[in-house]
C-alpha cells in the first residue's frame, strides 16, 4: 500500500477502536496494563533485539553518545517502563467522572461528565519510551492513540507496539486501539495530520523545529509548546540564601530539560549584595553567564548579554542576566520574553507574590520553588504526556484529565421548551 493509504487504514483502524475503549470500565483497562508490564518483562530479550538493530544503524550513521543513549532500551530502562505502567493504573480514572450538576428552574438536572477525547496523533522524538509512556496513559483516559516516533528508533518502536498489542489481544480489547506508524517516510506525517475525520488531537513532542511544522501542517487541533523560556525573578526582599538554592537547582541539575532556568533577573535593590553571592555558585559550576549593563557593572568579568539571549531556550550551562528596577519592570520583561512554561517569584513579600501569581501569564507560576518543579509527576499527575503551553484545552503539564473532555449531561422527567 502507499504511506497515504496505509496510514488512512490505521486512522480508520484507530477510531473503531476508540468507540468501544471510551467506555471500557477501569478494572478492563487496568488489567490491560498490568498484562502489558508482565509483557514487557517476558519479552525484553525481543525488544532489545530489534532495539539493537536501531542502535546498529544509528552508530552507522553517526548519532552522537547522547542521541544513542536516548535510544537505547536497557534493562534499566525496560524497568522504568514497566514502573511507569504501574503508575498509570494506580491513577484514578477520570472517564464517567459527573460534576457541576444543577437542578435549572424547569427541574432539569443539568451536569457535565468526563469522556475521552477520541483518538490521539502523537509524534515525537528519539527516546522510545515514550512509545510505552504514552500508549499507556492514552489508554487509561479510554483514547486509542496513534504513534510516530523518529525513524532511528523504528524497529524498536514497532516491537514494543508488538508487545502492547498482544497484551489488548490477550484481554479481547481491540489491538487498534494502540498502533505506531510502521514508515519511516516522512510523508507519513503529512498524511496523519491531514486526517481530520478520524483523529481528534495531535500530540507533537521535541524540539521546536518539530513542533512548529506539526502547528503549520496539521489540519488537526494541536496540544502543544515550542520552548520553555523559564524565569526567576529574584525581588528585593527575597532570602538570598534560598534564592541562590532555587536559581542552582533550577539551572544545574538538568540543563537540557524545558523547565530549567533560562533567564535571572534580579531587583536593583539586591543586585550589588545577591549578583556576587549566586555568581560565584554559579561560576563554580561551569555556568556561562551573561549579563546586561547594570549586571556588568557588578560582575565585570561575565559576557554581554545580546538581544537574542533574552528569549533564548539555552538547554545548556548557559544563564541570561538582567537587573530590573521593580515587580512590573520584571514582569514586563516576562511577557514580552517568556515562552508562557514557567515563571518563579523569590520573595518575602506576600503582595508581591500574589501580584506575580496574578498576573504573570504562564501554565505554571510559583513563589518561591524551583523552576524543576514543573512536571505532571511533581504535580501529583502521577504521569504527563507532554506539556501545554497554548490554553485551548489544556495549560500546564498533562496528565489523564487532560487526555479527557467534559460533555453536558441532562435528566429530566418530560419538560419541553416553551
Amino acid at each position: 500500500m502507499s504511506v497515504r493509504k496505509t496510514v488512512e487504514a490505521l486512522a480508520i483502524a484507530a477510531k473503531k477502536a476508540a468507540r468501544k475503549l471510551s467506555f471500557e470500565s477501569t478494572t478492563r483497562k487496568n488489567n490491560v496494563l498490568l498484562r502489558m508490564a508482565e509483557a514487557l518483562q517476558e519479552r525484553k530479550e525481543f525488544i532489545q533485539a530489534e532495539n539493537e538493530k536501531d542502535l546498529i544503524a544509528g552508530r552507522e550513521k553517526g548519532l552522537s553518545a547522547a542521541m544513542l543513549d536516548r535510544l537505547a532500551l536497557t534493562d534499566k530502562v525496560i524497568d522504568s517502563m514497566v514502573a511507569g505502567l504501574h503508575e498509570v493504573m494506580a491513577l484514578p480514572d477520570p472517564v464517567g467522572e459527573v460534576d457541576d450538576m444543577i437542578r435549572r428552574p424547569n427541574g432539569l438536572m443539568v451536569g457535565r461528565m468526563r469522556i475521552p477525547l477520541g483518538v490521539i496523533g502523537m509524534i515525537y522524538e528519539s527516546r522510545p519510551n515514550v512509545t510505552v509512556d504514552a500508549a499507556a496513559l492514552c489508554l487509561k483516559a479510554g483514547n486509542a492513540v496513534i504513534l510516530r516516533g523518529g525513524s532511528e528508533a523504528i524497529h524498536s518502536n514497532l516491537a514494543l507496539a508488538k508487545v502492547l498489542q498482544d497484551a489488548l489481544a490477550s484481554e479481547k480489547i481491540n489491538p487498534a486501539a494502540i498502533q505506531v506508524i510502521p514508515v519511516a517516510d516522512r510523508e507519513a506525517v503529512n498524511v496523519l495530520l491531514s486526517l481530520e475525520d478520524y483523529i481528534d488531537l495531535i500530540i507533537p513532542r521535541g524540539g521546536e523545529g518539530l513542533i512548529r511544522f506539526v502547528s503549520e501542517n496539521s489540519r488537526i487541533p494541536v496540544l502543544k509548546h515550542y520552548k520553555g523560556v523559564c524565569h526567576v525573578f529574584v525581588d528585593a526582599d527575597a532570602d538570598p540564601d534560598m534564592a541562590v538554592e532555587i536559581v542552582m537547582n533550577g539551572k544545574c541539575q538538568r540543563p537540557g530539560v524545558c523547565n530549567a532556568l533560562e533567564t535571572m533577573l534580579v531587583h536593583k535593590d539586591i543586585a550589588e549584595t545577591f549578583l556576587p553571592l549566586v555568581a560565584s555558585r554559579l561560576t563554580a559550576e561551569h555556568v556561562e553567564l551573561r549579563g546586561c549593563r547594570r549586571t556588568k557593572e557588578i560582575l565585570p568579568d561575565i559576557k554581554d548579554a545580546v538581544q537574542e539571549d533574552w528569549p533564548a531556550e539555552f538547554l545548556d550551562l548557559v544563564l541570561a542576566v538582567k537587573v530590573v528596577d521593580d515587580l512590573d519592570d520584571a514582569m514586563d520583561h516576562i511577557a514580552q520574553y517568556g515562552s508562557q512554561h514557567t515563571e518563579v517569584i523569590v520573595t518575602r513579600s506576600y503582595a508581591n507574590g500574589q501580584r506575580f501569581i496574578k498576573e504573570v501569564d504562564a501554565s505554571a507560576v510559583m513563589i518561591n520553588a524551583s523552576t524543576r518543579f514543573s512536571d505532571g509527576g511533581q504535580f501529583g499527575l502521577g504521569a504527563e504526556i507532554g506539556i501545554s503551553t497554548t490554553k485551548l484545552h489544556a495549560y500546564g503539564p498533562m496528565g489523564l484529565k487532560e487526555l479527557t473532555a467534559r460533555k453536558f449531561i441532562v435528566y429530566g422527567d418530560g419538560q419541553v421548551r416553551s
